[in-house]
């Protein structure tokens, strides 16, 4: 009787395995396989949500077959907390393995709808961007411009819209009255402003909004990120560089951001305001003499006038002696690095060359016949005349 038991059991046990084998394969086989979908799926991930929140929300509109097989396959891979915040488009049958993959790399988003703050150095914008449903590509749907006429219907629908995603893209090197004019028209924002923060203590990037959000407390987290990226550059600096302070670097980062639009042009810039002041030479810098002029509020649409140049003021650096007293915008990491970690040449003087960049030169004989090309260039293209760039007293 016992070994009629004992062999039952054993058979019993052998078919449990063999079911549980094959579920295990066919599990698999879900996860890893074309899913339900028969369309793109735009798969949205919140702040903070948890896989097992983000599973049940897949299985009901239809991307994956199965909540707990998603489960069980992200925590396989060892990527259950790896959740990235974003909206991703799923290309019809993606797997649940293809989406987990995509759900914790992050990156972009790809769909969904999106009201984006961008503060420009000549404009702000608010822009919507939404998925086409025909092409499942992501396009912009409209753009506004906060100091011409209303919102647009499109962009106040689609702030109230509870899935929509808010943000604020910071360019390098605008001003810190900028970023607070841009965040004024978020209305979708709260808490008014006092006083615009310090130039320069603000960091360029993106930043992700929520509705009814605070906006003394998004410019505190910029100035948080801005105060530990200089920190970070300027304990990593060289020795020797002409700064006794800090907050001296992130004043020449701001020029050098001003100066040139051309990222691989920052060290060189750097390299001549660097080698400058180590002679005792003045910056002479046209950025400096303009945010004098507009103390950062708005953009000078014209040159400089020869009476702006000759008056002195604590920020016409063709008047004064070394760095003005505070930054004259907000430079970005690359920038604040390019000022700890300039070039080492033998550049003093540099003009537009008509390609976008600068020609760079040793002697102001060099610097002056550039000008002239400069001046030329200028001439054929029926552009106005500006003072020239880095000239010497």
């Amino acid at each position: 009787m016992w070994r009629n038991i004992a062999s039952n059991f054993l058979t019993l046990a052998i078919v449990l395995l063999v079911a549980a084998a094959a579920a295990v394969a066919w599990a698999k086989r879900e996860f890893s396989g074309p899913g339900p979908s028969e369309i793109a799926q735009c798969v949205q991930i919140a702040p903070g949500a948890s896989l097992n929140a983000v599973s049940n929300q897949l299985a009901e509109q239809g991307a994956i077959s199965s909540a707990y097989i998603f489960r069980a396959g992200a925590d396989y891979m060892d990527k259950a907390r790896d959740l990235k915040f974003g909206s991703f488009l799923m290309p019809p049958q993606a797997s649940m393995e293809q989406i987990v993959e995509t759900v914790t790399a992050g990156g972009p988003s790809t769909c969904g709808t999106e009201v984006v703050v961008r503060v420009g150095v000549r404009e702000n914008t608010v822009l919507l961007r939404d998925t086409n449903p025909q092409t499942g590509a992501y396009e912009e749907v409209a753009r506004w411009n906060p100091a011409e006429g209303e919102r647009p219907a499109e962009i106040v629908a689609a702030q109230e819209q509870p899935g929509a995603r808010l943000s604020l893209v910071m360019a390098e090197g605008v001003t810190s009255w900028q970023v607070v004019e841009a965040l004024k028209a978020a209305d979708f924002l709260t808490g008014e402003v006092a006083e615009v923060p310090a130039e320069g203590s603000l960091a360029p990037d993106t930043y992700l909004l929520e509705r009814g959000g605070d906006r003394n407390a998004i410019l505190a987290q910029m100035a948080s990120r801005q105060a530990a990226i200089l920190a970070e550059e300027w304990e990593a600096r060289p020795f020797g560089m002409p700064y006794e302070t800090p907050e001296e670097a992130l004043i020449m980062a701001s020029i050098v951001e001003k100066e040139t639009g051309v990222a691989a042009e920052r060290p060189q810039v750097a390299s001549v305001f660097v080698n400058r002041l180590r002679e005792g030479m003045r910056l002479q810098t046209d950025p400096t003499v303009i945010y004098g002029v507009t103390g950062g509020q708005g953009i000078l649409d014209r040159g400089l006038r020869r009476s702006e140049l000759d008056t002195t003021t604590p920020y016409n650096t063709y008047r004064i002696d070394g760095l003005p007293p505070t930054p004259i915008a907000n430079p970005g990491r690359a920038a604040i690095r390019a000022a700890l970690n300039p070039d080492e040449t033998e550049y003093f003087y540099f003009v537009a060359d008509g390609s976008g960049g600068h020609a760079f030169s040793r002697t102001l004989e060099e610097h002056n016949a550039a000008v002239a090309r400069w001046r030329e260039i200028e001439r054929q293209q029926g552009l106005p005349a500006d003072s020239p760039v880095q000239t010497a007293d």
